[in-house]
């Protein structure tokens, strides 16, 4: 980042970019993912334009699981992050867990997280400030970055607080609006492929002459032994009329 200078004072500060760039996305593929790392991306943009002296930002998410997603508006930004990450000290691990802003006001007098500390001075970043916003069982935090010591000390109130607030409830909002399309798509499923198990389990009863909960209970046990959907084991013994499978399903039912 050395290559950006901060400006004179009275001229708009010097950005560290202006794109966010997503990071950290390891369950990749799925529309809860992508959509989180949309959040995540417009969050860092919006502070980063409504922050005088800030020259970048970051904001990550954590639910309590070892994934963080994370989108930064300047790709030297995720050097910040990957420190923080692999000595679990620094800035973003403190403000979520103790739910306050950490403000490091001037880094150049600041003796705490050694090696975050050494990577943002080398970069040219002289104060930072990350707030944490908790809801739902998700934390989001917001990094802001400057090049100048103590311009920072007003960030985490005001537009700040409001942004980072509708941001959080909007990832958790959306994070249940897919969880509810996730279920609708697992009963659509189900109730789709219940006539075959129907059918199944009519085919069970027949060669075992057993009650219908039994030759449920014998589909379950093949499914879960054979690491197969319950609906494939089904059309399979559909398929099959029961042939060849009469001492499978004994052996199953005893």
């Amino acid at each position: 980042m050395r290559q950006y200078v901060p400006v004179d004072q009275d001229d708009d500060a010097a950005q560290v970019g202006s794109h966010p760039v997503e990071l950290g996305q390891r369950s990749t593929g799925t529309a809860e993912s992508g959509l989180l790392a949309r959040r995540l991306s417009e969050l860092a943009e919006g502070a980063l334009r409504c922050t005088a002296q800030c020259c970048g930002a970051v904001a990550t998410a954590s639910d309590g699981t070892d994934e963080r997603p994370t989108a930064v508006t300047h790709p030297d930004l995720a050097a910040l992050v990957s420190v923080q990450d692999r000595s679990g000290d620094g800035p973003i691990p403190a403000a979520e867990e103790g739910g306050d802003p950490v403000d490091a006001s001037d880094l150049l007098n600041d003796r705490r997280w050694p090696d975050y500390r050494a990577l943002a001075l080398d970069s040219g970043v002289r104060s930072s400030v990350t707030i944490p916003f908790r809801s739902g069982g998700l934390t989001v935090t917001l990094s802001l970055y400057s090049f100048r010591a103590g311009s920072l000390e007003v960030a985490s109130h005001g537009p700040i607080r409001a942004l980072g607030d509708l941001a959080a409830s909007c990832m958790v909002r959306d994070r249940s609006y897919q969880e509810a399309l996730s279920e609708v798509d697992q009963l659509g499923s189900a109730l789709r492929s219940r006539p075959v198990v129907d059918q199944a389990c009519g085919i069970v009863m027949h060669v075992l002459g057993c009650a219908p909960d039994d030759a449920f209970g014998v589909l379950r046990r093949i499914s879960q032994t054979t690491n197969r959907k319950l609906a494939d084991v089904a059309s399979a013994v559909v398929e099959r009329r029961g042939r060849g499978l009469e001492r499978e399903f004994t052996a199953l039912a005893e």
